[in-house]
C-alpha cells in the first residue's frame, strides 16, 4: 500500500480491473480550518490510480505516475470519504484513471485525474 497512505489511514475495500475503492479519515488528515486538507484527496487518488495501474501493468511490468490533477468542489470535515477510481485508457504503455471522492453523504468532494506510464522490470 505505501507507507504515506498507510500514516494516512487509507484502506482499501475492492480491487479489480473494473474499480478500486478505498477509504480515508478525515480525522488527522485535515488543514488548519477543519477541512480536510486537499493534499489528502489527492494522495488517497494517486494511490488508487497507481493501485489499479499496477494491477492493468502485469507480470513482469509496474506503473508510474507521471501526471496527476485533482478539482475540489467541495470539502469534507469529518468521518471518512470514499474513492471510486475507474479506467479511462488502459494501454499497453499508458493508463489513465479517474478517482471521484465523496463524502459521507454521497457529496463529490473532490475529482482527480492520474496518469501511469507502464515499464518492463529491468
Amino acid at each position: 500500500m505505501g507507507e504515506l497512505a498507510e500514516k494516512m489511514g487509507v484502506r482499501y475495500t475492492e480491487a479489480s480491473d473494473e474499480r478500486v475503492v478505498a477509504t480515508m479519515p478525515v480525522e488527522g488528515n485535515r488543514q488548519p480550518i477543519g477541512l480536510l486538507h486537499g493534499g489528502a484527496y489527492v494522495v488517497l487518488g494517486e494511490s488508487l490510480g497507481s493501485m489499479a495501474a499496477n494491477m492493468h501493468a502485469g507480470e513482469g511490468r509496474y506503473a508510474v505516475g507521471v501526471d496527476i490533477n485533482a478539482t475540489h468542489t467541495s470539502s469534507a470535515t469529518s468521518g471518512l470519504v470514499t474513492g471510486v477510481c475507474t479506467p479511462i485508457h488502459l494501454g499497453r504503455t499508458l493508463t489513465v484513471h479517474e478517482i471521484i471522492v465523496t463524502d459521507e453523504r454521497g457529496r463529490r468532494c473532490s475529482t482527480i485525474r492520474i496518469t501511469n506510464l507502464i515499464r518492463d522490470r529491468a
